[in-house]
């Protein structure tokens, strides 16, 4: 079950993650250095679900 809450958890942080990442495009001023570190925090988190489901149980 510990699995599955982790799994969870990173699935929320990706969407909160998610909706940062709109409101950031958003706004014409935006910073390209903070729109990559949002999408490579995504990335890092989507990762991370595809390993854990991976895993064995």
């Amino acid at each position: 079950m510990a699995l599955e809450a982790r799994i969870a958890e990173l699935n929320n942080r990706h969407a909160k993650l998610e909706q940062s990442l709109s409101n950031v495009l958003a706004h014409p001023s935006a910073h390209d250095s903070e729109i990559s570190a949002l999408k490579r925090e995504k990335l890092r988190i989507k990762e991370e679900i595809e390993r854990l489901r991976r895993e064995p149980a």
